[in-house]
């Protein structure tokens, strides 16, 4: 019989966990006054019950405040409905996990501090109808004002955006090395950093998550690192940076086996993202069945600038409205190695509508526009000299453009268009393009199958622009 610790409600403001008689007579009271820091009792739960063999810990409703608590082998952690485990505003309250591998991480701009951790476990469960609410813009707003005063030191202080770095900021949800892992029916919100991150995860199923982490800067929905066999089925996501994103912090790190299906996302940035950190490996990844909304950056985004192997990517079905960008494909060479590729990717079945004016214009924290005014991008689908994206298919696709460039606004030439090899990767990064629908430069292997480009207003430029592409094939090609 499965190992069970309840939160059993005694008054309006106390829940008492009780044990059966399988693991201890003890009793550990909560207060669910939303105020009091329960973190040291939630902790001594848990590592009761993983010291037991495991079992599921109940939280009745409630408002429970905690500071970071990790999640031991075994371990279920069941929020009934109106249950809300609120992330304490106190900066000490959280800790960091010394992540596995750190002599093959290159870049050190990814915060280990989280509410709920856990760290090489096994058989972990985060389950139920409840909330957890990192309550993340007074947690930063807490570390920004420690850091002005000297209290805490942050040597990344970004002086000119006035924020904490990312490396100070805890995440909702840190999980680093750990397999077998189930995230369900939750509602996850207001992180100081990114939500839901997964370091060198495997066999994990994320499925009906509700996220909405637009508290702060850098928030993230989901973000996968060098995770194995993995699902993201049914998530609602609502974020201020990346809706969903696949990265590589390890030299070594393989994302593979990564399925991302019928999710509805609205972002700040972009829907769908491979990077920005891309040293290892992506293999084999599965996107379908997405619906993209009000969101300013591109609805898929498949990058590799610091070296990362991408290859066999199908992307099939997309759904968009209101977003600034379609598609965006990019090799790049910020690393310097030049040892980076993008191949054998195929899109499929998208339909996009793109917006004329900023799509997230309702965000309290939008991502950073150009420094300039500007016609509309395109999609593009680039590498860089020498080094050309391979194998690119694009079928039964309907991109809806808005126009209404102006030639006084910029008349730009194939041959003034920049590199930016070692650039950030954005569908903004070239400035001004001579396309309106797509700009394709150093491809080797392009069809286009059943592709429909539409303008709602004039537009001086052409619908595609290619530059340094063999082997490209128009199998019906539609441009009204």
């Amino acid at each position: 019989m499965k190992k069970t610790l309840i939160l059993i409600l005694l008054t309006s403001l106390s829940l008492g966990l009780h044990a059966t008689k399988e693991m201890t007579s003890a009793q550990i009271k909560l207060i669910g006054d939303g105020v009091t820091v329960n973190t040291l009792a939630l902790q001594k739960a848990i590592d009761q019950l993983a010291k037991k063999g495991g079992g599921c810990l109940n939280i009745l409703p409630g408002k429970f405040v905690t500071g970071a608590i990790q999640l031991k082998s075994g371990v279920e952690l069941h929020l009934e409905k109106g249950a809300n485990l609120l992330g304490s505003t106190n900066p000490d309250d959280y800790y960091q996990l010394q992540v596995g591998g750190e002599g093959d991480v290159v870049r050190k701009d990814n915060s280990k501090y989280g509410l709920i951790l856990a760290q090489n476990a096994k058989g972990i469960k985060l389950t139920g109808e409840g909330t957890i609410d990192g309550r993340g813009q007074a947690l930063a707003l807490n570390i920004d004002s420690l850091v002005k005063c000297g209290a805490k030191k942050d040597d990344n202080y970004s002086t000119r955006l006035h924020r904490p770095s990312e490396i100070m900021r805890p995440k909702l949800l840190f999980f680093s090395e750990c397999k077998d892992v189930e995230i369900r029916d939750l509602s996850l919100r207001n992180s100081a950093c990114w939500g839901l991150s997964f370091d060198q995860c495997s066999y994990m199923d994320l499925l009906n998550l509700k996220v909405e982490n637009r508290a702060y800067w850098n928030n993230d929905g989901i973000d996968m690192t060098d995770c194995d066999h993995c699902n993201v089925i049914g998530c609602d996501i609502n974020a201020a940076d990346d809706g969903i994103c696949l990265k590589s912090y390890h030299l070594h790190g393989v994302s593979n086996q990564i399925l991302i299906r019928d999710c509805r996302i609205a972002s700040s940035a972009s829907a769908i993202k491979f990077g920005t950190a891309t040293w290892g490996a992506f293999r084999n990844i599965k996107i379908r069945d997405i619906t993209v909304y009000d969101t300013f950056r591109s609805c898929i985004a498949i990058e590799s600038v610091d070296g990362a192997k991408v290859e066999n990517i199908l992307v099939d079905g997309i759904k968009a409205t209101n977003t600034g960008n379609a598609i965006f494909v990019k090799l790049g060479n910020r690393a310097g190695d030049g040892n980076g590729y993008i191949r054998n990717v195929t899109i499929r079945n998208v339909d996009v509508e793109l917006a004329f004016g900023r799509p997230d214009i309702n965000y309290d924290i939008r991502g950073p526009e150009v420094g300039y005014f500007h016609n509309p991008f395109p999609s593009s689908i680039t590498g860089y000299p020498g080094h050309k994206v391979e194998n690119i298919t694009l079928e039964n696709i309907r991109i809806s453009a808005p126009g209404r460039a102006s030639k006084g606004m910029a008349y730009i030439k194939v041959g003034e268009v920049p590199e930016n090899e070692k650039s950030y990767p954005e569908y903004t990064m070239f400035g001004e393009l001579p396309a309106w629908a797509f700009f394709i430069r150093h491809v080797e292997g392009l069809t286009l199958r059943n592709v429909t480009l539409e303008l709602r207003d004039k537009d001086f430029r052409k619908a595609i622009v290619c530059e340094d592409v063999s082997n490209y094939k128009e199998e019906s090609l539609t441009i009204k």
